[in-house]
C-alpha cells in the first residue's frame, strides 16, 4: 500500500470514528430519526389505514395497508436522516473545525467519508427499527433470503445516494438553520409517489410525476421483492437513479469542499 493510500485510509477511519462517537454522545440527534418514522408508521396504519386500505382493492383494510405502506415509511426514514447529516456537515463548515483540519497534514476527503459512513450506519439502525416495529404490528413480507438481500442492497444504494445529497446540502448552507430546512424537500418525495397511495389514484398529471420521480421505483422494487407484487423494470430504474444521484452529489460535494477555503 502506498504512503498516500495509507494516510487516506488512516484519516478516513479516524473521521468515521469521530462521526460514530458523535452519534453515541449526542443521542438527541439520533433518537428523533428513529422515533419519528415509527410514529408516522403507527399514525398511517392505525389512524388512516382502515380508509386508505379500503382503496387498495382485493380485501383492503388495515392489514393490507401495513404491507403497502411500510416501504413508503422506510423511504421516509431515509429522507429524514438527511437532516442530521446536513446539519452535522454545516456545523463543521461554519464553526471552524474544517479550517483547523486544513492547517493539518490530513487527507481532506476523509472528513466527508466520516460523515457519510456515520450517517449510513445511523440510517441503517433507524431502518432496522422501523422494520421491526412494522413486523410487530402486522407487516408480513414473503421474501426469500435472496429477495431480502436484493431489497437491502437497493435500500443501501438509496441511503448512500441520499446521504451524499445531504452532504452537498450541508456544504452549500450558510447556517445550521438553512441546513436543517433543505432536506425537508426530500421528505415530501414519498408522499408525491407511491409511498402511501397508488399513483393511479392521483390526477393524471400528478400521477405521471409520481411515477417518474426517483423514490417511486425504489418503493415499487421493495414491494415487489418483499411482498411478491409485480416489479417490472423498477429495480433497474431504482439502481440507475441511485448511482446517478450518488455520482452527481459526490463530485459536487468534492468540488465545494476544495473550493471554499474561507469557510
Amino acid at each position: 500500500m502506498s504512503t498516500t493510500m495509507k494516510y487516506a485510509v488512516t484519516d478516513s477511519m479516524m473521521m468515521v470514528r469521530r462521526s460514530l462517537l458523535h452519534i453515541v454522545r449526542y443521542p438527541s440527534m439520533t433518537l428523533p430519526l428513529i422515533i419519528s418514522p415509527v410514529v408516522f408508521l403507527l399514525l398511517f396504519v392505525y389512524v388512516f389505514g382502515g380508509t386508505l386500505g379500503a382503496g387498495l382493492g382485493s380485501s383492503g383494510g388495515r392489514a393490507d395497508y401495513v404491507n403497502y405502506v411500510t416501504p413508503g415509511i422506510l423511504l421516509l426514514t431515509v429522507a429524514g436522516a438527511a437532516t442530521a447529516t446536513a446539519v452535522s456537515v454545516c456545523t463543521d463548515m461554519t464553526q471552524g473545525i474544517v479550517a483547523r483540519f486544513r492547517t493539518m497534514a490530513i487527507f481532506r476527503p476523509s472528513l466527508l467519508t466520516g460523515h457519510v459512513v456515520g450517517s449510513v450506519v445511523q440510517t441503517l439502525l433507524s431502518v432496522a427499527t422501523v422494520i421491526a416495529v412494522a413486523v410487530v404490528i402486522g407487516f408480513r413480507p414473503t421474501a426469500s433470503p435472496a429477495e431480502w438481500l436484493a431489497a437491502v442492497g437497493i435500500l443501501s444504494l438509496l441511503i448512500m445516494a441520499i446521504t451524499w445529497v445531504a452532504v452537498l446540502m450541508g456544504l452549500v448552507s450558510d447556517s445550521v438553520e438553512t441546513a436543517s430546512n433543505l432536506p425537508m424537500l426530500l421528505m415530501l418525495l414519498p408522499f408525491f409517489g407511491s409511498g402511501f397511495v397508488p399513483t393511479d389514484s392521483m390526477p393524471s398529471w400528478l400521477g405521471w410525476i409520481a411515477e417518474h420521480q426517483p423514490f417511486t421505483p425504489v418503493m415499487e422494487s421493495l414491494r415487489g421483492l418483499l411482498m411478491g407484487t409485480a416489479i417490472g423494470n423498477s429495480a433497474w430504474i431504482a439502481i440507475a437513479w441511485c448511482l446517478a444521484i450518488t455520482a452527481a452529489s459526490f463530485f459536487g460535494a468534492k468540488q465545494l469542499l476544495n473550493r471554499e477555503p474561507g469557510r
